[in-house]
């Protein structure tokens, strides 16, 4: 062969198959899968291939929200919008006293795509608008697909589109700003909760008074929930109806865009809770039925509706959904500098049956005709977009099936996600908090629990998320101490189921994030152990903001106990950081012993010993680890972590030298206080 001829490029089945191999390599288990998963690996490039022509970038196609939806361009107004059902349709609102009018009727073009061009006095900033549809047999009022600004009038509780266009844009002020490579350590946050009035917050109070506390903090990334448009605030942000609109009861689109700015100024990265899962039921705010028909964005039919969430289900193998969607994840990237994604809802979007009462016990759950493989196929070019656009953005999936490979690299034969959250982790520590008394916690189990993730995929872990401290759930330190949290959290007030809670509180989540795979994440106040529950205005609580807000005056008080738990919190996400734990392999198992309690294991260099008993301390607890001296640089007990202070701190500890059967051991000799855990660093 001529040496100066072109190499032949790998075709995609060829490039498929070695992903897969490398998948194999990695999971021999799947082995029994391998034309399954080497269809579902095809089925990506074609899906690529199809959308693009080969004519052009994924992030060429994904720029639907710069052709669809209302624009201000070359000095005339132009709207679009795709109803192939659609008979007629006008352009109503504030220009028209909200009737039918022909000069602003649409004009149909090719592939159900609808247009009008109107004159540049036409509209100014912050007119109401929406459509009015035509379909065979009748008629609807409803908000435009691609609108990126919605508001609801707060007598007749109506939503419409509003125009935005604002004299001045938004300038960035750190606009090449990059997420840090380090280990995510997340603060997930939800704005309207986060003020301490009883009252819906914004954007720029939490700017104002709850990003410095993150920064303080020590967390490196902040997630912030229900930023996407939905009408049903009680909702936590997942039942969206306008996925290119930032929730109007939080403020601006320019008050988000300084939260990032100044989120990004402070060396944070920002990431967002997409919803692509689902979408609410409503018609003139939502999706459903928008041209008439309820299978122009999702599947038709029973399979077009989740009954336990009372929503609707996209399909995903329609060419105009991926468009949207993918579009979708563009545009945050590109409007508001997001720095990557949470998708939610994953399990909903894999399996048919959306993972209702479903037990994923063998690999045959994943490879059934269940999954949902036109799902697959989106979440991987929707990674593969966001990646391209952004490599150094994180995307995380919240899957709780486990599904093989899903935050494995599309190298390696995985569908592109950075990290997945640990889900069962949560669940397991309430499910022992619940059922099972503390003195009998079964170490062995609990350990696995925290340490049981695929080889190949990064994963973040939690000690509880938002969801365990909604109505009808507890958070781990309400569960600990009930009602005691009410009467006796004064300093000096001191009890028995207080200090039980709040001993515990810090032991569960040191070891969590301790073993944790890639990454950490704390829904915002649990650090200091915040009381009560979330309740979101409704008719059953009068609409009350009661419970939907934060009470950071309880963790400012310098009389009361929360502070204590603040600061541990504050130094366990500081020695992360200093030590790169979770950067490091492991963790490390160096002893387990359920009887007395006590787990020790070894990780970024430092040992951590938790001794989980509830009255027995132990003195002189000997431990093999290699030679050398050991400082104690955490423990939990200190006074300044509310703590019994019955260890003397920075106290060393020097190994000893045995010979037991010809072999040698070098032994380090602890007192282990009751339910306390202490960190060493070999010097």
């Amino acid at each position: 062969m001529d040496k100066s001829s072109p190499k032949p490029v790998p075709s995609s089945t060829d490039l498929a198959q070695k992903a897969l191999d490398r998948l194999l390599a990695i999971d021999p288990y799947l082995k029994p899968y391998e034309k399954i998963i080497l269809r579902r690996l095809s089925k990506i490039s074609a899906a690529e291939s199809h959308l693009t022509g080969d004519k052009m970038t994924l992030a060429d196609f994904a720029s639907g929200h710069e052709y669809f939806g209302l624009h201000h361009r070359n000095n005339q107004w132009v709207f679009r919008e795709w109803a192939p059902n659609a008979e007629n349709i006008f352009l109503i609102g504030d220009m028209t006293d909200w009737q039918e009018e022909e000069a602003f009727s649409l004009k149909r073009l090719d592939n159900g795509v609808w247009e009008i061009r109107l004159p540049p006095d036409t509209f100014k900033h912050r007119d109401l608008y929406r459509l009015r549809i035509h379909w065979p047999g009748g008629k609807g009022d409803r908000i435009p697909v691609y609108a990126r600004r919605i508001v609801q009038d707060s007598t007749t509780l109506i939503f419409n589109a509003q125009v935005w266009l604002p004299k001045s844009s938004y300038q960035w002020q750190f606009p090449e700003f990059r997420r840090p490579t380090e280990a995510p350590l997340i603060y997930e946050a939800h704005i309207g909760m986060s003020q301490e009035e009883e009252r819906i917050g914004s954007f720029r109070e939490f700017t104002k008074n709850v990003l410095p506390r993150i920064v303080r903090s020590g967390y490196n990334t902040i997630q912030l929930m229900a930023i996407q448009e939905h009408p049903y605030y009680g909702s936590f942000g997942y039942q969206v109806s306008n996925f290119f609109a930032v929730s109007s009861r939080f403020g601006t689109p320019e008050d988000l865009k300084a939260l990032i700015d100044e989120a990004h100024s402070a060396g944070l990265a920002v990431l967002m809770d997409i919803i692509h899962s689902h979408a609410v039921t409503n018609e003139t705010e939502g999706l459903s039925r928008f041209d008439g028909t309820l299978y122009q964005y999702f599947h038709d039919g029973p399979r077009g509706r989740h009954t336990l969430w009372d929503s609707r289900c996209f399909d995903y193998g329609k060419h105009q959904v991926l468009h949207f969607l993918l579009s979708n994840c563009r545009f945050w990237l590109d409007e508001f500098h997001f720095d990557g994604f949470r998708f939610d809802g994953i399990t909903s979007m894999l399996y048919l049956h959306h993972g209702m009462n479903k037990a994923f016990t063998t690999y045959d759950d994943y490879f059934s005709d269940d999954v949902d493989e036109e799902a697959l196929t989106y979440l991987a070019l929707a990674n593969k977009l966001i990646h391209n656009l952004k490599p150094e953005a994180c995307t995380i999936a919240e899957d709780v099936s486990g599904m093989p490979g899903l935050a494995a690299t599309m190298n390696n034969g995985g569908f592109g996600f950075d990290y997945r959250f640990a889900m069962g982790v949560p669940d397991n520590w309430i499910k022992l908090i619940k059922e099972v008394p503390d003195e009998n916690w079964p170490l062995g189990h609990i350990w696995h629990e925290l340490t049981n993730r695929r080889a190949d995929e990064k994963t973040i872990s939690y000690a509880e998320s938002h969801d365990q401290a909604l109505v009808g759930d507890k958070s781990i330190i309400f569960r600990l101490i009930a009602e005691d949290m009410y009467d006796h959290m004064r300093i000096g007030d001191e009890t028995i189921r207080v200090d039980r809670g709040m001993a515990l509180h810090k032991m569960i989540r040191l070891i969590t994030l301790a073993t944790a795979g890639a990454g950490y994440l704390n829904f915002m106040g649990n650090e200091f152990g915040h009381p009560e529950w979330i309740d979101f205005p409704r008719e059953g609580n009068n609409w009350s903001c009661k419970y939907a807000r934060r009470q950071w005056h309880l963790v400012d008080d310098p009389n009361l106990k929360y502070q204590f738990l603040a600061r541990f919190d504050h130094d366990m996400i500081a020695l992360s950081k200093k030590f790169k734990l979770l950067d490091a392999p492991g963790p490390n198992l160096l002893y387990e012993h359920s009887d007395h309690k006590i787990i020790i294991f070894e990780r970024a260099g430092l040992v951590f010993a938790f001794n989980f008993h509830p009255h027995q301390s132990y003195s002189d607890y000997r431990l093999e680890t290699p030679a050398g001296t050991y400082r104690m640089i955490l423990d939990s007990d200190a006074p300044e972590y509310g703590g019994h202070n019955r260890l003397v701190a920075g106290q060393e500890h020097k190994t000893s030298f045995d010979i037991v059967a010809d072999r040698q051991f070098h032994l380090l000799s602890l007192y282990l206080p009751s339910r306390t855990v202490l960190v060493l660093n070999r010097l």
